[in-house]
């Protein structure tokens, strides 16, 4: 028999940004495999976490996903659903929302973040009481002159990688100290899972460095002429990727423009100082797509429209804090209207 360490992991009740929770039990296995069979439900008090009262607090936790812990011995990340005590959703779980048992729904998000100083308050390569050179040499940088927190986002990869996430890449953003990093999976469910721990892994990791990550999608001030932080939405089912039509594409796009205000109830707090028309986004009032087209609401990637109308769409609204299970569960929604 041995002990292991399984950090459940949740989102709790704040609202209308979540934060996210965790705390370790310790179990005794004869040859744990790191499965869900494996493991059991918990409970949290619910009163602490603006999920319950205090009256009646226990709130449940249901795994849902298991990964390794890179960083602990014996250690197992477990993303959790939170649950009423009757075992019905939570009004707090996002994830109960999305409507793809089948994984038919294929999603990457692209998260884009700044790394704080803990001790000056501001984002990494900014001067206390002044501002770093205007944004434009910081994109894809290398060098110490404009690029800030290698060290902690070649770790963070390393960390997500181990875990066994489905993680796609890294690369310093357009704003001095913004990076982002993008992963991918085949199921929305399992894509908002592994974004969570990414999130989670991050979150942890800059408690060694003396730093905190802010994903406020626009931390520098609505007026400050730097690029926000948006978390976009690559998605696609089978029929984008095989219907081989402009209009099907035009359809689900347009499928889109009635429920803006549903969309953008979800995509993010702060969301209305970050989409502005300026800085790479649309109008946070208006809808449009377009082939490439990074100042769109949702972007048709030109390589979709070269394999002959077969790939995915992009939906650049969604805010670097929202969450993900509520951006799948809106987006599946919307393309399950669309009359095609």
């Amino acid at each position: 028999m041995s002990k292991i360490k399984l950090e459940y992991i949740w989102l709790d009740g704040y609202f209308p940004t979540q934060n996210l929770r965790s705390k370790t039990k310790v179990e005794e296995h004869e040859d744990f495999k790191g499965t869900l069979e494996e493991i059991g439900n918990w409970s949290f008090d619910g009163s602490s976490t603006q999920q319950a009262v205090g009256g009646s607090s226990d709130c449940l936790l249901i795994p849902v996903a298991i990964y390794p812990d890179p960083e602990r011995t014996n250690g197992w990340l477990v993303m959790t659903e939170v649950m009423n005590a009757d075992g019905t959703a939570h009004k707090s779980n996002g994830r109960a929302t999305i409507d793809d048992d089948d994984n038919d729904f294929w999603f990457g998000f692209e998260q884009e973040y700044f790394i704080m100083d803990t001790h000056t308050q501001l984002p990494l390569g900014f001067p206390v009481g002044g501002y770093p050179a205007p944004q434009g040499m910081y994109y894809c940088s290398v060098g110490g002159k404009n690029t800030h927190g290698r060290e902690l986002v070649e770790e963070h990869a390393d960390l997500c990688i181990e875990a066994g996430l489905n993680f796609e890449g890294i690369n310093q953003e357009v704003a001095c100290g913004q990076w982002e990093f993008q992963l991918f999976a085949k199921g929305a469910k399992i894509a908002g899972d592994e974004l969570w721990i990414a999130r989670y892994l991050l979150d942890r990791l800059t408690e060694k460095y003396g730093y905190y990550i802010e994903y406020h999608p626009k931390p520098l001030g609505k007026d400050m002429d730097w690029n926000g932080s948006g978390m976009h939405a690559n998605f696609s089912n089978t029929t984008l990727r095989t219907c081989g039509s402009r209009e099907i594409y035009e359809q689900i796009c347009e499928a889109f423009r009635p429920v803006v205000k549903e969309h953008i109830e979800v995509y993010g707090e702060f969301n209305d100082q970050r989409l502005t028309g300026l800085h790479e986004t649309a109008s946070i009032t208006d809808f449009s797509y377009g082939v490439s087209d990074r100042g769109a609401s949702i972007r048709i990637p030109i390589i979709t429209v070269e394999k002959g109308w077969k790939g995915w769409l992009e939906d650049r609204r969604p805010a670097s804090n929202a969450d993900p299970y509520k951006i799948a569960g809106r987006i599946i929604k919307t393309v399950k209207s669309a009359k095609v």
